[in-house]
């Protein structure tokens, strides 16, 4: 793909609305320009961008992560997907912190609803210094007038306790 093409499809990205067309959009690019960059780039929309921006990067988000492999009846992934897994470890945890942050912060029930499905809210996966803020999310989304914010913090508060 021409270099010409990179910005244009990362915002085409943000914009789809539709969480699993956007798929089609993300699995070029990355192919085309590598994951990293396209990850970094949509960590930029949701840290800066506007509250449509910052939901669209979330939805985006999900088409970038590494999936793990495993071989047929094995619990062990490949070496392959569990290497390419290690080498994001940086960009899982600065969307984390970001996601979380943008959580916190913006107002917006979009900008909410398509964060907290990739928002681990386990306090050990974040530093310290972030615990507060974890306890915040759960909190905003327990008392949200949202019945699917209240819905899906349970379901994730009960996957990892």
């Amino acid at each position: 793909m021409p270099e010409e093409w990179f910005e244009p499809l990362v915002r085409a990205m943000v914009l789809e609305p539709d969480p699993s067309f956007n798929r089609q959009l993300v699995e070029p690019a990355i192919a085309a320009f590598g994951r990293r960059r396209v990850q970094l780039a949509l960590l930029t929309h949701l840290d800066t961008g506007s509250a449509a921006d910052a939901a669209g990067a979330a939805r985006a988000w999900y088409w970038t992560e590494v999936r793990l492999r495993y071989p047929r009846g094995s619990d062990t992934p490949t070496p392959e997907t569990a290497a390419e897994h290690v080498a994001f470890d940086d960009l899982r945890r600065r969307y984390r912190h970001t996601a979380l942050h943008r959580f916190v912060a913006d107002e917006d029930l979009d900008v909410r609803r398509c964060i907290l499905p990739g928002l681990p809210l386990n306090p050990n996966l974040y530093p310290d210094d972030l615990h507060d803020l974890v306890t915040q999310a759960i909190r905003i989304a327990r008392t949200s007038g949202d019945d699917y914010l209240r819905h899906r913090v349970e379901m994730q508060i009960n996957s990892h306790s």
